[in-house]
């Protein structure tokens, strides 16, 4: 853990902090193949960058105004995130995965007066501005080298501010940040008329980075990979403003297929993710050891280790050390968060030797709520909670399992012009609802069972957590991915069932041309496998067959209520 430990009462401060900390070192290495052949962007330059841009956006009449974003993970993002935030008024970071439809109307429901976006936005924008139904009066370019017509360049403005500044002008320099008022507008996923606006402060959030800051080992020598849309908390506080925080680089990653060669040509340290790309990532790994014909030489190797790892001794990193070449050899630290990770799996890459933890958390907790710890493991479990954040469990059944309640400073001020979901949310003497089912051991491990929303209630009253049997199901090569749901029966009850995505090129390559009967037959087998090992009331007892993909969110959730309504339509 970094000796350094990080202090600030919100993100304005801590970017005065990090000038003076990290001044000369690199923030960001932009537009390369590799660290030699990138841009580097010092954190005098972000910072510079930030008080030009929030300088410029004020003079332009947007102090206190609502200001979007949306785009994929790049510098401009983060600076302009940051210059809305931090002076001029509320940040509003729109999914960039939305139809241009669903974008209007957030953009409507938001009251945004302002919207910075990218090159691939050109016609969703053009199109609202000749609708002329929102409140916007700039729309900003990220990509624009100059102002044109009636869209402005966001490198521009930046040059203005700058310009502002040196001749004196410091009203975003000198305005003052009202630590407990909202500063940062996130809609939860969802469609638009159902979707709700969190507010947060900077007190919520940097309760959070700070929290983060005591648990998680990364200091100024790391290197961050930033995979996760930014839209999204998770990636938007621990993969940007807690590496800046404490002087990491950051390194734009162009997409999933590119992960393996960027962890190698930019010696990515760290890197968050949600668990499916994760759990690709080692059965890719184990797919190379076994082609190589050295996966009984590897289990030898897990074996001695971790015997020695009884006495202190830990030779994980020497003994494969082939295999932390292939994912770049400089990985310290791996989190996934967003979804539960395979224990399998989890303790696999910890079998060699990779530090990969578990997070848990929520938009509306800013968003860290619980964290595994390098030596405070306990595989299955989400980690204990951070220190800040006060945790207890709400009526509790036999197993100790009941809804997870969250408390503490990190918690949001509420949902946007929304009483009637804040009731909801909220419990009368101040603990957040967050919807998920866990339970905690005597020394303070969360184990979370699934979402309150998403279990299945038979009628002997029993209760299924679909997300168990999936990650059972999900464990054959011949399965992509899979929802387990209740399909409705006629008197009343449910029949607990399966949606199965198979995974056609292993379907192809191990079994030639089948048939849909063959097909069904041998995964319907696994399913009758896997139902041997759990009780007769998680019997799956109904398998629908798709080779197409499920319906997500863009951090790779299943969309449930859509998928049923497909399933329903059949």
């Amino acid at each position: 853990m970094s000796d350094k430990k990080i202090k600030f009462e919100n993100l304005k401060e801590m970017l005065s902090q990090v000038k003076k900390s990290y001044g000369d070192r690199p923030a960001y290495y932009l537009d390369g193949e590799s660290l030699e052949e990138s841009k580097v962007i010092t954190y005098s330059q972000f910072c510079d960058d930030v008080n030009y841009l929030g300088t410029a956006l004020i003079e332009m009449g947007l102090k206190g105004k609502r200001i979007a974003i949306i785009g994929e993970n790049r510098y401009e993002w983060e600076v302009a995130y940051l210059a809305i935030c931090c002076g001029t008024g509320v940040v509003v970071p729109l999914d960039k995965a939305l139809p241009g439809n669903e974008i209007e109307s957030l953009i409507i429901r938001s009251e945004v007066e302002a919207i910075f976006y990218s090159e691939k936005y050109n016609e969703v924008m053009a199109k609202i501005q000749k609708q002329g139904n929102t409140k916007l009066k700039y729309f900003i370019s990220m990509d624009l080298e100059k102002n044109d017509f009636n869209k402005y360049s966001q490198k521009e403005i930046v040059s203005k501010g700058k310009e502002l500044l040196e001749n004196g002008n410091r009203e975003f320099l000198d305005s003052k940040i009202n630590n407990e008022e909202m500063n940062i507008m996130l809609f939860t996923s969802g469609t638009t008329n159902k979707s709700k606006a969190v507010m947060l402060s900077h007190q919520n959030i940097c309760t959070n980075i700070i929290d983060i800051g005591n648990v998680f080992e990364i200091n100024e020598t790391d290197r961050f990979l930033s995979f996760l849309p930014l839209h999204h908390t998770f990636e938007c506080t621990v993969g940007y403003l807690y590496p800046i925080s404490v002087g990491c680089s950051i390194i734009f990653s162009k997409g999933v297929r590119h992960i393996a060669d960027e962890l190698k040509n930019f010696k990515i340290t760290a890197i968050i993710c949600v668990p499916v790309v994760f759990e690709k990532m080692y059965d890719k790994l184990i797919k190379a050891i076994e082609e190589k014909g050295k996966l009984s030489t590897v289990k030898k190797g897990i074996k001695i280790s971790n015997v020695l790892l009884k006495v202190g001794i830990d030779i994980r990193k020497k003994l494969f050390k082939e295999i932390h070449d292939n994912l770049g050899g400089c990985i310290r630290i791996m989190v996934a968060g967003g979804a539960a990770l395979d224990p399998e799996k989890e303790k696999g890459f910890w079998n060699l030797g990779f530090n990969l933890l578990q997070g848990y958390g929520l938009t509306e907790t800013s968003p860290v709520v619980a964290a595994e710890l390098t030596h405070q493991k306990r595989l299955g479990s989400i980690g204990k909670k951070l220190p800040s954040v006060e945790v207890k469990i709400d009526e509790p059944n036999e197993q100790g399992i009941g809804e997870l309640l969250v408390k503490g400073k990190s918690v949001m001020m509420g949902y946007y012009d929304n009483e009637e979901a804040n009731k909801e949310s909220f419990t009368e003497d101040g603990w957040f609802r967050t919807g998920d089912l866990a339970k905690i051991d005597k020394d303070g491990y969360i184990y979370i069972s699934g979402r309150k929303k998403f279990v299945i209630v038979l009628k002997n009253g029993k209760n299924v957590y679909p997300e168990e049997i999936e990650s059972l199901i999900n464990k054959s090569e011949m399965i992509d991915e899979c929802m387990v749901f209740g399909m409705p029966t006629e008197d009343g009850n449910v029949t607990l069932s399966v949606k199965v995505v198979y995974n056609k090129e292993y379907i192809n390559k191990t079994y030639g041309e089948i048939s849909e009967e063959q097909l069904r037959e041998k995964i319907w087998n696994w399913v009758k496998e896997v139902n041997k090992t759990m009780p007769k009331y998680k019997y799956v007892k109904k398998l629908i067959l798709t080779d197409e993909e499920l319906v997500k969110t863009t951090t790779l959730k299943i969309k449930r209520n859509i998928e049923m309504e497909k399933i329903m339509s059949m």
